[in-house]
C-alpha cells in the first residue's frame, strides 16, 4: 500500500491540475475521476501499478478491454490513511468528517463562507484548485438546513433623513430600505412582505474572474452558477408579474448564465442582451495576448412576457451626421425653382468665405466642422441627405415611387396616405429634422437606443456619489437608463441585492422611486449608507443635474441579527493562531456548534500544528450554519437578548409572519 501511495504521488505531480505548491488537491482529483477525465485516465494507464490497481479487465464483443474503476480511485485517495496529515487527523478526532470517507455531494447543499457567503447545491470542492484562494466550504445535507431560510430577526434599525440619524418608530408602505447581511438569507426574509411587489431588479453580480476586488470573485464555475441560481429563484418570487430583471456581468460566465436564466425565468421571457463598452483601448491593458476587453453585458428578462408592458423608446444624443451633406437654398420657392448645394459650400458662404478651402485655412478643420454641425442644427428643415427607396417602403408606396422614377431629373413631392415624400433623381429626400430629438428641453441630433450602449462613460467614477469605489462602481446614468427603459413609476419598487457602493439606491432616491438594497460587506465610509447620506444632503454628481436633484428624502437601515455569523467574521479576520484560540474560547460560551462535534477532543497543541488557513477552516466548520443569524421564531428566546424595541419593530415589519 505504501509503495503504491509513493508511486501515485510521483505520478500525480505530472498533472498541474491536481498538484499545486507541493500538495495533492484531493478534491480536484476526485472531480476529474467522476468526470472520467481522459488526460487523468491516460496518466494512470502510463503507470503499471496504477493500471493494475485501478482498472478492471473485462470482455466486450469477444475483446479484452480495460475499464476504469473510478470509485476505487476516489475511495483510495480520500481514505484517511492516504496522505495522512495533522489537519485530517484533527478533523477526524473532533468529528468533522464521516470516518474519513469521501462524501458524495450530489443532492447535498454546500455552504461556502468567504467574503460573500452563499448557499450552494452540489459540486463544490472543499479544497481550492489554487492555493491563493481564501475559501471555507462545508457540505451539508438538505435536512441540516431546515432553519436556514426562515425569516431572521432584524436589528440596529436607523432612519436617515435631511435632519440626520433617528430611531425608527414605525414603518410606512413606501419606506426605502437598506439591509446589511447575507443577501440570500435577506431575500428570504423579504419574501412574505414583498412577494410579487418588486417592479425592477438590477444586480451587478460577481464576475467570477481572477481580479483584485473587495469580495471573493473566484468561485469555481459550477459553484458560481449555483450561487446565482439560489438567488435568482427567490428573486423571481419577489418580482411582480409584469416586472423585469437586469443582470450585469462580463464574458467570464455570460454564456452559462444565459442558459441558467433561460431555465429559471424561461426562454420566452428573454428580452435582450445589452452590450456595454466600458474601457478605452489604451495603456497597459492593450498589450495583452488577447484582444482588448471593452465589453460588459446585461441580460434583460421579464417575469412573464404575457404581462410585461414592454419598454419605452429612448433616444441618445449623437454628434452631427455628415451624411446629411446637402442643403436646399430656399425650400419655399416653387418646385421647379428649387436648388441645393453641398453643406460645406453653404457654411463657407454663411461665414463670409469664398470657398471651403479658405474657411479651413483660416479656421482649421476642427472649427469648420463644428460650424457645419451648428449650421445643420439651425437649418434642420433645409439640410438633408438622399437615400434609395427599397424593401417595405418600396412595396408600400410603389405608385408614388414609380411616378418619381419616371421624372428622375425633377424634384417631386407626391402626397400619400400618411405622409409626403420628396424625391431627387429617383432618390428619397430625408431631412435632418428627422434626426433631431429634445433632451432636457434642448434640441440636438440623436438616435434610437439599441442593444449596444457605447455612450455611457465608465471612466472617472471614483468619486461619483461621494464614495471612492472606483474598481467596480457603475455609473448612475446606466441605472437611470434602465429605469427609464422599463418605465418604473415612483410608487413602485426597484431592488438591488448586490448593492455595493449603492448606485442603484442613489439613482432611485434621486428619481423618487422606492428601493430595497442588500449588501453584506462592510465598506466602512465607502458604503451605500454613506452614499445615500450624501444624496439626501443634495449630492450634485451623477444624474443630479439631469433629474434635477436638490436633496431630501429618507431611508431605513437594518441588519440581520448575527449569531454564529459574527464568529465567522472574526475567524476570517484573525491573522495569528493566538487570536483564533481566543475566538474559540468565546465560541464555547455562546456559539452553536454542530451536533456531531466532540469539543472534549479539541486539543490546543494539536490545533496549533495546523496552518493558519486550516485552523480557520476547522473553526468555521465547527459552527452550526443554521444559527448564523437569529431566527424570527426565536425572538423571545432570552439567549439572544433581543431588545424590547427590536421586538416591537420586527413584529411591525413582518406583521403576517410573527
Amino acid at each position: 500500500m505504501q509503495n503504491l501511495m509513493n508511486d501515485l504521488m510521483k505520478l500525480f505531480q505530472k498533472d498541474e491540475r491536481i498538484f499545486a505548491d507541493g500538495k495533492l488537491l484531493k478534491n480536484k482529483l476526485t472531480e476529474l475521476a467522476l468526470k472520467l477525465d481522459q488526460p487523468l485516465i491516460e496518466l494512470l494507464l502510463s503507470d503499471s501499478k496504477a493500471k493494475e490497481h485501478f482498472f478492471i479487465e473485462k470482455t466486450a464483443k469477444k475483446e479484452r478491454v480495460l475499464v476504469f474503476d473510478k470509485d476505487k480511485l476516489i475511495a483510495f485517495v480520500n481514505n484517511k490513511e492516504f496522505l495522512p496529515d495533522s489537519f485530517t487527523s484533527f478533523k477526524n478526532k473532533i468529528g468533522l468528517m464521516a470516518n474519513g470517507d469521501y462524501l458524495k455531494e450530489k443532492g447535498d447543499v454546500v455552504l461556502a463562507w468567504a467574503y460573500k457567503d452563499c448557499v450552494l447545491e452540489g459540486g463544490q470542492d472543499k479544497e481550492d484548485q489554487k492555493r491563493d484562494e481564501i475559501f471555507y466550504n462545508e457540505t451539508l445535507s438538505p435536512d441540516e438546513i431546515d432553519r436556514l431560510f426562515e425569516p431572521k430577526v432584524l436589528t440596529n434599525f436607523k432612519k436617515y433623513d435631511s435632519e440626520g440619524e433617528h430611531r425608527v418608530t414605525e414603518f410606512n408602505p413606501d419606506d426605502n430600505l437598506i439591509i446589511k447581511g447575507n443577501n440570500l438569507l435577506a431575500l428570504h426574509c423579504l419574501k412574505t412582505k414583498y412577494r410579487g411587489q418588486i417592479k425592477l431588479i438590477y444586480i451587478d453580480v460577481p464576475f467570477n474572474k481572477d481580479a483584485e476586488v473587495f469580495y471573493n470573485d473566484k468561485f469555481k464555475h459550477s459553484s458560481w452558477l449555483t450561487f446565482m441560481k439560489n438567488r435568482l429563484e427567490i428573486a423571481l418570487e419577489l418580482l411582480e408579474i409584469g416586472g423585469a430583471i437586469f443582470v450585469h456581468l462580463d464574458d467570464t460566465e455570460f454564456a452559462y448564465l444565459k442558459v441558467l436564466l433561460d431555465e429559471v425565468l424561461g426562454r420566452a421571457n428573454y428580452r435582450n442582451h445589452i452590450i456595454l463598452t466600458t474601457n478605452k483601448p489604451f495603456g497597459f491593458k492593450a498589450t495583452s495576448d488577447k484582444l482588448f476587453k471593452q465589453a460588459q453585458h446585461i441580460l434583460f428578462y421579464c417575469k412573464d412576457s404575457s404581462h410585461f408592458g414592454g419598454i419605452k423608446k429612448l433616444y441618445r444624443e449623437t454628434d452631427y451626421d455628415d451624411s446629411y451633406n446637402l442643403v436646399f437654398d430656399d425650400i419655399k420657392k416653387p418646385e421647379k425653382q428649387w436648388t441645393w448645394r453641398n453643406i460645406q459650400d453653404s457654411v463657407a458662404v454663411s461665414l463670409g468665405f469664398n470657398s471651403v478651402q479658405d474657411a479651413i485655412k483660416k479656421l482649421s478643420k476642427k472649427v469648420f466642422k463644428d460650424e457645419i454641425a451648428r449650421y445643420a442644427l439651425e437649418n434642420t428643415d433645409r439640410v438633408f441627405q438622399t437615400a434609395a427607396v427599397s424593401g417595405g417602403a418600396y412595396l408600400k408606396r410603389k405608385t408614388t415611387i414609380s411616378f418619381s422614377m419616371k421624372h428622375p431629373n425633377k424634384i417631386i413631392r407626391h402626397p400619400n396616405d400618411d405622409m409626403d415624400y420628396m424625391f431627387i433623381n429617383g432618390r428619397r429626400v430625408i431631412f435632418y429634422k428627422e434626426r433631431i430629438i429634445t433632451i432636457n428641453g434642448v434640441s440636438c441630433p440623436g438616435e434610437l437606443i439599441t442593444d449596444i450602449w457605447s455612450d455611457i462613460s465608465f471612466e472617472g467614477l471614483s468619486h461619483e456619489g461621494g464614495v471612492n469605489f472606483a474598481k467596480s462602481k457603475k455609473p448612475e446614468k446606466l441605472i437611470k437608463r434602465i429605469i427609464d427603459l422599463t418605465g418604473v413609476k415612483q410608487d413602485e419598487y426597484i431592488m438591488d441585492f448586490f448593492l455595493g457602493s449603492g448606485t442603484t439606491a442613489a439613482v432611485a432616491h434621486k428619481m423618487g422611486i422606492n428601493y430595497i438594497g442588500i449588501e453584506q460587506i462592510n465598506y466602512e465610509e465607502e458604503d451605500s449608507v454613506s452614499r445615500l447620506k450624501h444624496v439626501i444632503s443634495g449630492d450634485r454628481s451623477g444624474i443630479s443635474k439631469e433629474v434635477p436633484w436638490t436633496g431630501g428624502g429618507s431611508f431605513i437601515y437594518a441588519e440581520l441579527m448575527e449569531w454564529n455569523e459574527k464568529y465567522m467574521t472574526e475567524i476570517q479576520k484573525a491573522d495569528i493562531s493566538r487570536k483564533l484560540l481566543n475566538i474559540y474560547e468565546k465560541m464555547k460560551t455562546e456559539a452553536f456548534f454542530r451536533y456531531d462535534i466532540d469539543l472534549s477532543k479539541f486539543e490546543e497543541k494539536e490545533f496549533e500544528k495546523l496552518s493558519l488557513k486550516e485552523q480557520k477552516q476547522v473553526l468555521c466548520e465547527c459552527l452550526d450554519k443554521n444559527h448564523l443569524y437569529v431566527n424570527l421564531s426565536e425572538i423571545d428566546d432570552a439567549t439572544y437578548k433581543v431588545s424590547a424595541e427590536d421586538k416591537k419593530l420586527n413584529r411591525e415589519f413582518y406583521k403576517t409572519v410573527v
